[in-house]
């Protein structure tokens, strides 16, 4: 039996809209209803995984920034983190700057960018369907590496950088390995989302990588919380799309990817699964625990 589901939301549970369906929310309210633990597991900051957890009634733990983060949502309380120290984010920044190449940081509380662009675009346009205290928080400043500076917070879970060519990305992503300490997400196909414009759609697309302290990752960071709760993997279903998903697929007793993921999840899964708009994530439910 199944003990523990843990879902990605961008490209998993969320459909291409951001909206989670209602037979999903149906099947996960099933899941919960017999015991079940879900917990949503994404690169998103606390806020806004936390609001998506409370609209689906996962109430008790999440995973933030790829696994920087394990958060208990009832006592409100960080319980595991591996945060990217000040010095490795400056340095971060500092290539992304000195290349003029889109980026974005997250603190577990905000995105803080420059422009709304790419993801954080996605993100805003996502906001103006939420209520206010359900939306993501987007921090627009004009100088990030001074906002970084003269902060006192020093919980930064993770650097986002993206372009539309993938020859400037892999220029900028090369750069990056040569920081010490930090892991650089190989991740080699566009990342494609649609965003509703009135009656229009429009899609965005463009090439990313996300870079976080070095170990960081969704399974690294359940399996902390897999202590805690007594549950072995072997009760575990992982779900997700993705390459930040990886070691979630490969590692939960039954991997599952969805019909849109990259091939390499796909290859390494035990189940695949209908794609996010297809209620890929209720199907998973309905099959291996309801």
């Amino acid at each position: 039996m199944y003990k523990l589901i843990a879902v990605d939301l961008d490209g998993t549970l969320l459909n291409s809209y951001g909206e989670i369906t209602e037979r999903t929310k149906n099947a996960i309210k099933k899941a919960i209803d017999k015991g079940v633990e879900i917990v949503l597991a994404s690169g998103r900051p606390i806020a806004s995984v936390e609001n998506l957890s409370n609209e689906i009634g996962a109430n008790n733990f999440l995973i933030s920034g790829n696994g920087a983060i394990v958060y208990d949502i009832k006592n409100e309380e960080i319980i595991y983190d591996k945060f990217l120290t000040k010095k490795q984010l400056l340095n971060i920044i500092d290539i992304c700057e000195e290349n003029s190449i889109y980026y974005n940081v997250y603190s577990e509380n905000e995105v803080i960018t420059k422009a709304l662009n790419y993801n954080t675009l996605f993100y805003h346009k996502e906001n103006e369907h939420k209520e206010e205290e359900k939306r993501t928080t987007i921090n627009i400043v004009s100088d990030v590496r001074d906002y970084i500076l003269k902060s006192e917070n020093e919980n930064f879970l993770k650097v986002t950088v993206c372009d539309q060519s993938q020859i400037i990305f892999n220029s900028i992503t090369k750069k990056m390995r040569n920081i010490n300490d930090i892991d650089v997400l190989d991740v080699a196909h566009m990342s494609r989302k649609t965003i509703k414009s009135g009656t229009e759609e429009v899609s965005v697309e463009y090439y990313y990588t996300e870079i976080t302290n070095k170990d960081v990752n969704k399974w690294t960071a359940l399996e902390d919380l897999l202590n805690r709760l007594n549950i072995k993997k072997d009760e575990v279903i992982g779900i997700g799309d993705n390459i930040n998903d990886k070691e979630l697929v490969e590692e939960a007793g039954l991997g599952v990817a969805m019909g849109n993921s990259s091939p390499q999840i796909k290859e390494i899964a035990d189940y695949v699964a209908p794609d996010n708009n297809s209620d890929g994530v209720a199907e998973v439910i309905e099959k291996f625990v309801l």
